[in-house]
């Protein structure tokens, strides 16, 4: 089985999330840039891949979780994975990245409250 880092998971979390928002948060950020036309509307054909790509976030952002709450830190001394503030620091950025994602992720829910 492959080993994935949290840094990896949360970056596949990252590159899922936007491809399950794709299809509702693309057309609106090319609007409210100004840009429009008929192929707009073309992008919602990745609206079908959309729960696929939801599950896969969910699972990265599970795996990233799991490595950096639930398994074991083997870390020799001197290296910064020994260092209390590195984990402290890496919580923090999963934290933040998992709010941001959920965000997204429940923008394609939200967006016809503001149009």
């Amino acid at each position: 089985m492959v080993q994935l880092t949290g840094k990896v998971s949360l970056v596949a979390g990252i590159l899922a999330a936007v491809g399950a928002s794709v299809c509702c948060v693309g057309p609106l950020i090319l609007l409210a840039l100004g840009i429009g036309g008929a192929w707009v509307g073309s992008l919602t054909a990745m609206e079908p891949y959309r729960p696929f790509f939801i599950g896969l976030t969910l699972l990265f952002l599970g795996l990233a979780f799991r490595r950096l709450y639930l398994m074991p830190k083997v870390c020799t001394p001197g290296t910064p994975c020994s260092d209390p503030r590195t984990i402290r620091r890496q919580r923090l950025t999963f934290w933040i990245v998992a709010a941001l994602l959920l965000a997204l992720l429940a923008v394609p829910r939200m967006a016809p409250l503001f149009y």
